[in-house]
């Protein structure tokens, strides 16, 4: 018989992923194109996507200004290497720094990698200016990256156990209690790093008061402040940097996530009194690739080209007048967070069984912790699939009553 002929099945998804190494639970579902606000799976069904990547995909799947500056860029120079500057590097480090407080920037590939160069650029700063003070100050339930440093500087209770000896040097306090920083701060700190939003811990939002007498202290003891804008930053919540919104200024912000848009490209920015880095310090094969930063300038170009931070503040809020009336009707909880990184405490009802029913239903949310709703949507969402991913949670809800 012609084998041409023959139907062949495809093999089972555990043969196909067999040489993955398990690092994360991963549903049955290969996805094989992303548009919008939409994922696509083999078969062609959409998922709506309230997540985007975990809050990477700023303007949602494959924007078409993302693909013409992918192209235009790989058309010209894919990777002069490190050691050479290139237009794209430049024009992104002129640009971030012109819409903040900073004066330096080092490129990276990922939040992990920023904030680990943010922990050196602290230590470093402690050996040159406060006689080797090396210690810095996080907080219990903060998420910072999975290198060995940034494991160890982060809050999270599920890391205490891991990957033992971790990095000494980092103390831990309860997030939002001014007086447990004050008892913590000691000679030997050199700085103080938090997220202004804790997205992993169930997007717990730094209290207004807290964080000015957080900026306070590090005025009075010397000490840098330091704010991992990862998941908050470029526009996340309604303005282009979380910091914006408590009035403070930073001496290190790190970037990630949404910065490139779906590419892998983070940033380390400082002020200039504290950039102390000297050449061979810092470094890396990638960094300030201009394929990537070509994309970040697109991103950036398309925020304000768009209006999209007015968009991220009306959905913003249409999206938690909806959380409310669900709350209302089902005895759901709290709602937190700013813009569009919002979170609904899910009550009696168990987050991990409302997602995996969601998603059963081509809605992609998020659980980070088993009473709490997280959702990530592209910043240039509208109304009309805000109502279809409520619709599909009171569905879930329902079901589960």
């Amino acid at each position: 018989m012609n084998k041409s002929l023959l139907s062949v099945a495809e093999p089972p998804i555990e043969n196909q992923t067999q040489h993955l190494m398990p690092i994360t639970q991963r549903p049955d579902v290969v996805f094989t194109k992303g548009k919008g606000h939409y994922l696509f799976d083999a078969s062609g069904t959409a998922y709506l996507d309230m997540m985007q990547g975990w809050a990477v995909n700023t303007l949602g799947h494959s924007p078409n200004f993302l693909k013409h500056a992918l192209l235009n860029q790989a058309e010209q120079l894919i990777n002069p290497g490190p050691a050479f500057y290139n237009k794209p590097m430049i024009e992104l480090s002129n640009t971030l720094c012109s819409a903040s407080v900073f004066d330096h920037v080092f490129f990276a590939n990922s939040g992990a990698e920023a904030n680990e160069g943010a922990i050196k650029l602290a230590r470093k700063w402690g050996q040159l200016n406060k006689q080797g003070a090396f210690e810095i100050i996080t907080f219990k339930n903060s998420f910072h990256g999975r290198t060995l440093a940034t494991m160890s500087a982060t809050g999270k209770a599920s890391f205490a156990p891991l990957f033992e000896p971790k990095i000494s040097g980092f103390k831990k306090v309860p997030f939002n209690d001014p007086q447990a920083l004050i008892n913590a701060i000691s000679s030997n700190t050199t700085a103080i790093m938090l997220e202004l939003v804790q997205g992993e811990a169930g997007v717990i939002p730094a209290e207004y008061d807290f964080v000015k007498k957080l900026e306070t202290q590090c005025k009075q003891h010397n000490l840098l402040l330091i704010v991992d804008e990862v998941q908050t930053g470029v526009g996340r919540t309604g303005k282009l940097f979380a910091y914006q919104h408590y009035g403070i200024s930073p001496d290190i912000l790190t970037l990630g996530k949404g910065l490139g848009g779906g590419v892998p490209i983070s940033a380390l920015l400082a002020k200039q009194a504290v950039s102390c880095f000297a050449p061979g310090d810092q470094g890396g094969t990638f960094n300030g690739n201009p394929l990537m930063c070509a994309s970040a300038l697109a991103v950036l170009e398309a925020l304000e080209a768009e209006n999209i931070l007015s968009n991220v503040n009306k959905m913003s809020e249409l999206l938690q007048t909806e959380f409310f009336e669900l709350s209302q009707k089902y005895g759901l909880g709290q709602i937190r967070g700013q813009g569009l990184l919002l979170a609904i405490d899910t009550g009696a009802y168990d987050a991990h069984q409302i997602a995996a029913s969601a998603f059963r239903k081509q809605l992609l949310i998020n659980a980070p912790r088993s009473n709490c709703i997280r959702l990530m949507p592209a910043l240039n969402i509208g109304p009309e699939e805000i109502y279809k991913a409520m619709s599909v949670l009171e569905d879930c809800l329902s079901e589960l009553s």
